[in-house]
This record gives structure tokens, sequence and C-alpha cells, in this order.
């Protein structure tokens, strides 16, 4: 396992996959309560993701800013898996933009039932979760 604070081609590579990631954020005393997430890594190395203004993980954030995301390699693929660490800012534009691209990476639009749940999505208010990495730790076996 290795620690730093940028992102590696082969990090990127993992990344840019239609994993799911598993985002962490601060809760204080509370144990932490991972959550599975659709995620995009943006140009600038940062990590993406769109959620309800009004639910829980975004109320923490307000108070606590700090959360991490990890993405592991399926069963049946050699282990490897990346953790980036770091603060959030929640945003108020670009996140149906955002919905609509990881939609169509993780689903397949061209079947009615899932362009339906993409249109209930975009049809509800959204922010867009901004991970700014301060650390990063990778594992490749």
């Amino acid at each position: 396992m290795t620690a730093d604070t940028s992102l590696t081609a082969d990090d990127l590579e993992l990344l840019r996959r239609p994993l799911h990631g598993f985002l962490t954020v601060a809760a204080g005393p509370l144990p932490p309560q991972p959550r599975p997430v659709w995620f995009e890594v943006a140009d600038d190395g940062t990590l993406q993701l769109f959620t309800g203004p009004d639910t829980l993980k975004v109320r923490r954030l307000r108070r606590d800013p700090r959360a991490s995301i990890v993405v592991a390699a399926p069963v049946g693929e050699r282990e490897h898996w990346v953790s980036v660490a770091g603060t959030v800012t929640v945003e108020d534009d670009g996140a149906h933009d955002l919905a609509a691209r990881l939609a169509a990476r993780y689903w397949d639009l061209s079947d009615p039932v899932r362009a339906g749940d993409l249109a209930g999505i975009l049809a509800e208010d959204q922010v867009r979760l901004v991970l700014h990495p301060e650390s990063v730790s990778r594992y490749v076996y």
C-alpha cells in the first residue's frame, strides 16, 4: 500500500471505470457509515458526485467537510483499490449535467425504465459534491 496526494495513471484507470465508490463523511463521534455512490474524476483531479440538497451526507458535510471515497476492482480481478480523502465543497451548479453523464456511464439509457429513472433524478433538486484530494492511498496486488 502507498499513500500520497496525487492520482496516478493506474488510479485514474480504475476510477474511470463504472464502479461504485463508497463515500464516507465525517460524523464526529458517530461511527463512519459508508454509502455506495456514482462518481466521476474531473480533469482537475477532483472527484464529483451528486445528491439531494437535504440529504444526511450534505447536512454532515456542511458541518464538517471531511470525507473519503474508496473504489475497488470487482471480485475476479486482481486486488486493486484506491482511497481518496480530503475536503468536500457543496456546489449548487452542475449537478444535473453530472447526473446525466453518470447515468449514461452506469446504466443502459436505451432501457425505458432506466431513462425514466434518470428523468426522475433530473426532476429533483440536486447538488454537486466535489471531493478535493488531500490524501490518496492505493493497493495493487
